[in-house]
């Protein structure tokens, strides 16, 4: 047996569905969650940009020259 991973849009989600349906193949359906330290990541990104905690890409180029 093999499996397959597909990412589908929500419209060929339908289609997919139907035709694995119809040609009577066992599936199933998974959300993918992302991990809690991507998510507190993501959320503490959104935070600092709320606080006005940002810097420009020149900014961010000129410390990674200095660091080195």
């Amino acid at each position: 047996m093999e499996t397959l991973i597909v990412y589908p849009t929500k419209e060929q989600e339908k289609v997919v569905t139907a035709f694995l349906e119809a040609l009577n193949v066992q599936f199933e359906k998974k959300k993918e969650v992302l991990p809690h330290h991507v998510l507190s990541g993501i959320k503490k990104g959104q935070s600092d940009i709320k606080n006005g905690d940002t810097f420009t890409f020149e900014e961010f180029k000129q410390q990674l020259s200095v660091s080195k």
